[in-house]
């Protein structure tokens, strides 16, 4: 084959109709049509093209589990299907799995206009992430970004101070709704515009101040509120109590903190260690720990338990236990951290070098593991749930 790349012959797939392509490709899995995409400059614009889209919209969402990149990135090569042409950074890349394929898929953020990039969250096919808006100055200010690697579209959110940023958890439950929430919080109530990335519509931010007794924990926004873990007790010994804030009401007044609790509850927050939140199905949230082995202030644990709270009859039920072999690989490590969302669940240790899945569908719960994950500066594997879709931008 001649090396000049200009003399050498396209392809014969090449010259087939639009149309005639949209139609092949569609009839491939899911899966398979994204890979596709990193195959060359041309098949990247045909299969991202809007009129592809159109026709293969009805085979989203695709359910992945998206990590956050380590605070701290250095290069690395991995062994991951690529979805678009790799950029030189690696923090432009969303790695992402598969749970029913068994499969690490990478997005490329390449075609946002920021740098430093940080996934936070993700809703509705959309994700939402911290990026610097400037390259000169030594402290550049983060901007809050809504966008979609699949239709290569984004929209920029009002800007907030750089604080925000730092010291923030980013909550979404809706295309149109978000919170930034440290001892304020931040509601984003309303966006509209077309979607480009050359700026945003009309926006608001509602602050309103918190009235938390410490730092909120976890934090997850669920059924039209916000949901979070405190910590009323001393320096010695933790006290773990359920706080949820109602956000029905657009009024800035509206929205008090309120400590939920039963006494049908009993002991429920102290046979946890280290408790925190996951969100739920529709209409419930997960409480995440190592279970004691006894009241003791300095237990040790004997698995990680998962329980299901149900907002609407505020019931507790256990809705999973890590198999004791399983958990013998997080037993050395004092800390371990969770993410995920529905019925899926993500644990990760230092040293463990592999994420554990809890994964329950029609009432019946898997533990696996998850292999092949990318390096991560401190150990530990953030993330959270990326239902990839052809969602438009608000």
């Amino acid at each position: 084959m001649d090396d000049d790349e200009g003399t050498t012959p396209p392809p014969p797939i090449y010259r087939l109709p639009e149309d005639t392509l949209h139609q092949i490709f569609a009839s491939l899995p899911l899966r398979q049509i994204i890979v596709c995409r990193s195959l060359s400059r041309f098949f990247l614009q045909t299969l991202t093209s809007p009129a592809f889209l159109r026709l293969i919209s009805p085979l989203f969402p695709l359910r992945l589990l998206a990590l956050r990149p380590p605070h701290h990135h250095h290069t690395h090569h991995h062994h991951h299907q690529q979805l678009l042409p790799s950029p030189s950074s690696p923090a432009a890349l969303l790695h992402a799995f598969d749970p029913r394929d068994n499969l690490w898929l990478r997005f490329s953020l390449a075609f946002l206009p920021f740098r430093s990039l940080h996934p936070v969250a993700s809703s509705l096919g959309l994700v939402y992430l911290w990026g610097d808006s400037s390259a000169d100055s030594p402290d550049p200010a983060k901007s809050l970004v809504a966008c979609n690697p699949l239709t290569r579209r984004f929209s920029v959110l009002p800007q907030l101070g750089s604080a925000w940023s730092r010291h923030g958890s980013v909550l979404v439950d809706s295309a149109n709704r978000v919170m930034v929430l440290t001892e304020l919080a931040a509601l984003y109530f309303t966006v509209s515009g077309s979607g480009s990335g050359s700026g945003s519509g009309s926006t608001r931010w509602l602050k309103f101040s918190s009235n938390l007794p410490s730092k909120p924990r976890s934090p997850v926004l669920a059924s039209d509120a916000v949901y979070a873990l405190c910590d009323i007790g001393s320096p010695w010994r933790s006290q773990w109590k359920l706080f949820s804030c109602s956000l029905r009401t657009p009024q800035k007044s509206a929205h008090h903190w309120i400590r939920l609790e039963k006494h049908e509850w009993g002991d429920v927050f102290d046979i946890l260690k280290r408790p925190r939140l996951v969100k739920g199905t529709e209409n419930n949230i997960l409480m995440v720990g190592g279970l004691k082995s006894s009241f003791a202030l300095n237990a040790s644990c004997s698995t990680i338990l998962i329980l299901k709270l149900d907002l609407e009859t505020l019931e507790w039920e256990e809705a999973g236990r890590m198999p004791v072999e399983m958990f013998q690989c997080f037993a050395e490590s004092s800390k371990f951290k969770v993410f995920g969302g529905g019925n899926r669940v993500c644990f990760s240790g230092k040293r463990v070098g592999r994420l554990a899945l809890w994964d329950c569908f029609d009432k019946k719960a898997e533990w696996r593991w998850i292999d092949g994950i990318p390096p991560h500066g401190d150990g530990f594997c953030r993330g959270f749930v990326f239902e990839a879709g052809l969602t438009e931008l608000p």
